[in-house]
């Protein structure tokens, strides 16, 4: 799949981070970004009315949620989750990335990758630009604990789940063998993005 490539990550964090700085939320804590990371490569785990006007422009813009990488979402976020930390410790030694701390630390795009950003002209480029502005603004007016509850919802699989009918082979191995919650990453990550002991 694509996102087992280091490099295709980078690439869709430098889109993500651009977006935000585009959309004036130019820093990010850790688990926030890990969420949009996730949701903004998977629109349409959030978008499901089919009568939205902005799921139809992502579905004509080549998302697709039949594909193979709506299968198990819940594995895939966390296996996502984990590589998260790596991929931005290489984004911040190429310079492209920069941490800053201010109660807390907050992750932000530098000059040089904002214009590497702006150099990506593949047609996945351009609809991965428009699933980050469409999501950003939607999950940016959810509060931490809301964004943990909602994507806790949008990657539920099961006969009784919102997303039945994605139900699949694959879902069905995760339900029986692999039920690992994706709760204890949040909420690690949550406490390793505190400073001094509190919060973010």
């Amino acid at each position: 799949m694509p996102e087992d490539d280091v490099v295709f990550r980078l690439a869709q964090l430098l889109l993500l981070l651009a977006a935000l700085q585009r959309l004036r939320q130019p820093g990010i804590s850790l688990e926030r970004l890990g969420c949009y990371d996730f949701l903004v490569a998977n629109p349409l785990l959030v978008l499901t009315d089919e009568d939205d006007i902005d799921r139809k422009r992502l579905l004509m813009a080549g998302f697709d949620g039949r594909a193979l990488s709506y299968a198990s979402p819940a594995h895939r976020f966390t296996t996502r989750r984990e590589r998260l930390q790596h991929d931005l410790a290489l984004l911040i030694a190429y310079g492209l990335v920069a941490p800053t701390v201010d109660k807390s630390v907050l992750y932000r795009i530098t000059p040089a990758g904002l214009d590497l950003a702006g150099r990506f002209t593949a047609v996945y480029a351009r609809s991965y630009r428009l699933s980050a502005d469409l999501l950003i603004r939607k999950l940016a007016r959810l509060s931490d604990k809301r964004l943990r509850e909602a994507i806790r919802a949008w990657t539920t699989v099961g006969a009784d789940g919102p997303r039945p009918e994605a139900l699949n082979l694959l879902d069905a191995v995760d339900l029986l063998q692999d039920r690992r919650p994706i709760e204890p990453w949040l909420e690690s990550t949550a406490a390793s993005n505190s400073v001094d002991g509190q919060a973010t």
